[in-house]
């Protein structure tokens, strides 16, 4: 079983590599446009997958994708508003400012789905000790953008 602590790591990773992201995708939309760096963004995504998937797995259970509710497939279709949203926020109000923003939003989306156990995501019911947490995120906007 794995440790809090890996996926922890593993989850703060994931938050360096949006810090990233954003700024490099805002960057490069300013030069080539907003849509057309989506699309370089997904293709250079899906090149980044391709590769290890059939050098390490051979194609893995890549054929299983039928099996998938379509409203999955969506997961795909939603990189275009979130990195046309990061691209705009970035130049507007600053890299920082656009994480909080992207990570109050995400909080929002995660709580609901959290309370009502939507999309497979564990139930985890909202409580007054998560409403104040929100709070101190929301607080935390609030000083971000002012």
């Amino acid at each position: 079983m794995q440790t809090i602590l890996f996926v922890i790591l593993v989850g703060l990773a994931g938050g360096v590599a949006i810090g990233f992201q954003g700024p490099l995708t805002s960057l490069m939309s300013q030069r080539v446009g907003t849509i057309e760096s989506v699309f370089i963004v997904h293709v250079g995504g899906a090149i980044a997958a391709l590769l290890p998937l059939l050098l390490f797995t051979h194609g893995g259970n890549l054929s299983s994708w039928r099996t998938v509710p379509w409203y999955a497939l969506l997961a795909g279709v939603l990189g275009l508003p979130i990195l046309s949203a990061i691209s705009y926020t970035i130049p507007r109000l600053g890299a920082a400012t656009t994480v909080v923003l992207v990570v109050a939003g995400q909080l929002v989306i995660g709580a609901i789905l959290d309370h009502f156990g939507l999309l497979d995501a564990a139930i985890r019911h909202i409580s007054l000790t998560r409403i104040v947490g929100m709070v101190v995120v929301f607080a935390g906007v609030w000083l971000m953008v002012r």
